[in-house]
């Protein structure tokens, strides 16, 4: 008798189900890495656009920049303000900008956040207009942390 080249049936059923289970372990696993990168990129978003509009507040309230309407308490109109830069006082060619540009939602794939100005409350998804003192994300649903993503 000669020997038989090849696999029978039973070792490619016990291969297929071993990278079957294989595959069931790592696809959540990337899905959560994958998850876990965007809000790594939404903190990093809302952080750096807190650290503009709050540099922008010290500037105003420092006379560093030309100063804002007085109904804006010292903060910006938009996030556009932040971007394209305001003169610096005493240099009418000098603008002093607070970001490159507004960043993009890593869950929504837009540059639009929610807005609000001093007089809103802490936790209102409507924007009451005038200046902007905070930002938050409008994408649905909540972070891996159980807190929705709004509230970051």
């Amino acid at each position: 008798m000669r020997p038989r080249n090849g696999f029978t049936l039973l070792e490619l059923l016990v291969t297929a189900t071993v990278l079957l289970i294989l595959a069931s372990v790592t696809i959540p696993m990337v899905k959560n890495g994958i998850q876990r990168q965007k809000e790594i990129e939404l903190r990093r978003d809302l952080r750096e656009m807190r650290r503009a509009i709050d540099a922008y507040h010290q500037d105003a309230l420092q006379q560093k920049i030309k100063a804002p309407p007085p109904e804006d308490n010292d903060y910006p109109e938009s996030l556009e303000v932040l971007v394209d830069g305001v003169p610096a006082t005493g240099s009418i060619h000098r603008k002093i900008r607070y970001l490159r540009h507004i960043p993009v939602d890593p869950f929504t794939g837009k540059a639009e956040w929610g807005l609000r100005n001093s007089n809103d409350a802490p936790d209102s998804t409507s924007w009451g207009g005038g200046h902007v003192y905070d930002v938050y994300s409008l994408a649905p649903g909540k972070g891996m942390n159980g807190i929705p993503y709004r509230d970051w």
